[in-house]
Parts: C-alpha cells; sequence; structure tokens
C-alpha cells in the first residue's frame, strides 16, 4: 500500500503546475491553493494574534490540553507561503504533539529580502516569551525555507542570551542557499518538487548580494554550540537530502544532540502528506513524540 500512496503522490507533485522558479505572484497563488485545497478538521481552532508587532496564527485542538507551544516557520523559499497556507501541516503537529502551534507570517522575498524574515523571527520569539510569561515549554519547528529560518532563530535566540527554546524540529531543511550538496545532483532526476536551478534563484530574490555560503543564512557554516536538541527529517529522494545530513553532521560536532530521520522513497517535506501517505503520518508521529519528550524533560 506505501508503494501505491509513494507512486501516486510522486505523481501529483510532477503534475503539479507549481514551479518554485517561476513568476512569484503567479506561483504564490498556485502554492496556496495546493496547501489549502483540503478542508481542515472541525476540531482546529485558529485564532489571529501578534507576536512581537509580527502577524501570526494561534493553532489549537479543540478539547486537548496544550502541553507546550511550538513557534512554527513555513516554508515557501523565503518568496511563497504563508501562515493561512500552513494550517494543515502546523496543526497535524499540535495534535499530535498536545501542543499550541503559532505559526507566523514573516515577510517575504523580493519585496522584502535578508534579514527580513530572520528579524520577524526572532521578534516573533520575544513577543512569544513576553505572552507566556517565560513559563511554557516553548520549541521551535519549520519546513524547507521554515526550517532554514528555525535554526537561524535558534542561533539568533542563542547569541541574544535569551531563554534556550526546549528543542527543534526541521522537517526537509533548506540548509545550503548556496545549493552545493551532492544530492542536488543525485536526486534531480528523482525529486518532483525542487530544483537547483529554481532554489538558486530564490536564493537570489531572498540574499541579494550576501554570499549564499555565509553561515548567517546556511546554517550548515555556523556554529550550532549550546543550541537545543534537535530533530532534522527528510525524505531520501529530495534534492535537499544532504541539507539535511550536513546539518546534522555540524550539530553533532559542535556537541548538539540531534537526529537525523531518514525516510526512504519520500519527497521533500513528505510530512504534509500525512493524511495520504503512511510515511508522512509516521514521521510527524515521531516528531510529535520529540517534542513531548523533551517539554517533559525542561518541565
Amino acid at each position: 500500500m506505501s508503494q501505491h500512496q509513494r507512486d501516486a503522490i510522486n505523481t501529483m507533485m510532477t503534475n503539479s503546475p507549481l514551479d518554485l522558479g517561476g513568476d512569484v505572484t503567479e506561483q504564490r497563488a498556485i502554492l496556496n491553493q495546493l496547501l489549502t485545497a483540503h478542508p481542515l478538521p472541525d476540531d482546529v481552532i485558529t485564532s489571529p494574534t501578534t507576536l512581537g508587532g509580527v502577524p501570526a496564527l494561534s493553532i489549537e485542538i479543540d478539547g486537548q490540553a496544550a502541553e507546550g507551544t511550538v513557534l512554527y516557520f513555513h516554508g515557501g523559499v523565503y518568496a511563497m507561503g504563508s501562515a493561512q497556507a500552513s494550517i494543515g501541516l502546523a496543526s497535524d503537529l499540535a495534535r499530535r504533539a498536545h501542543m499550541r502551534v503559532v505559526t507566523v507570517d514573516y515577510r517575504l522575498a523580493p519585496e522584502s529580502p535578508y534579514p527580513a524574515a530572520p528579524e520577524d523571527a526572532l521578534a516573533a520569539y520575544r513577543g512569544l516569551l513576553e505572552a507566556e510569561g517565560h513559563t511554557t515549554p516553548i520549541a521551535i519547528a519549520g519546513e524547507s525555507a521554515g526550517g532554514n529560518l528555525a535554526i537561524a532563530t535558534l542561533v539568533s535566540i542563542r547569541d541574544s542570551a535569551l531563554p534556550i527554546p526546549f528543542a527543534g524540529v526541521l522537517m526537509s531543511p533548506w540548509t545550503d542557499l548556496a545549493v552545493t550538496g551532492e544530492s542536488s545532483v543525485t536526486k534531480a532526476g528523482i525529486d518532483p518538487a525542487l530544483t537547483a536551478p529554481a532554489l538558486r534563484t530564490r536564493a537570489r530574490d531572498y540574499l541579494g548580494e550576501l554570499d549564499p555560503s555565509s553561515a548567517i543564512v546556511s546554517p550548515i557554516y555556523a556554529d550550532l554550540t549550546g543550541l537545543p536538541p534537535l530533530l532534522i527529517q527528510a525524505g531520501s529522494n529530495e534534492i535537499l537530502l544532504d541539507d539535511a545530513t550536513r546539518l546534522a553532521a555540524k550539530a553533532a560536532a559542535d556537541n548538539v544532540a540531534v537526529i537525523l530521520d531518514i525516510t526512504p522513497d519520500v519527497p521533500h517535506v513528505f510530512q504534509a502528506f500525512a493524511g495520504l501517505l503512511d510515511e508522512g503520518h509516521e514521521a510527524l508521529d515521531r516528531a510529535a513524540a520529540f517534542l513531548r519528550s523533551h517539554a517533559g524533560a525542561r518541565t
């Protein structure tokens, strides 16, 4: 059954009109339509909020007591996506982890290039700390470019001497904006979602003249010392596979507790297909268990 599911997902993604390197306005609309095509369960409660002046959406599951809060950063190559469009995946994580998830509407390129997104992310974390009164366990999570932003935010939190979140969950993180990983070549023929040229196009929109290999934007080159336990998930069929494996190796070298969780034969951010793909469901269960175990340890 799983092979049939994987084939169906690959066919759907291959035939999708989404082109992450295409016209930004057009592709934003397509991505939003894809991410919001399925109705949310009736027990998903969303509330608009503002954290540190940054708009966000708070997501809770009706009747479920929250055992912590996850600050969440959506994907979309720093140029697409939104908090609203991320509710499906974020609410799946909230349900399994028994936590409130707050997904952030950080500013997007090319209208608002670097450092707008990391500034918004750190401001949102400061705002969440203020709102929670430093008492609720807080984790950080993100997918794709949001995974990049999540790890960059953890580094900024450390450097700002703020209270460190209890854990980080990174799903298919884009951690090398120069796109130099070997998997960008070796997996190009089987990745149904991403291409190296598209990623480089969006990286230029986001970075301008900034070196994409700079540690401040590509965390595989950053000092990760002092970061909380990390769970890094990726699929073996994605061109960003090496972004996950190299980040895990760098975290381990910097004495960070890290779990590298690679699922074979699945694409980029396969967790978003949890309702259609057994592997996505199981990966989210592992992410939720990771969050709950570390929240309990922090408490």
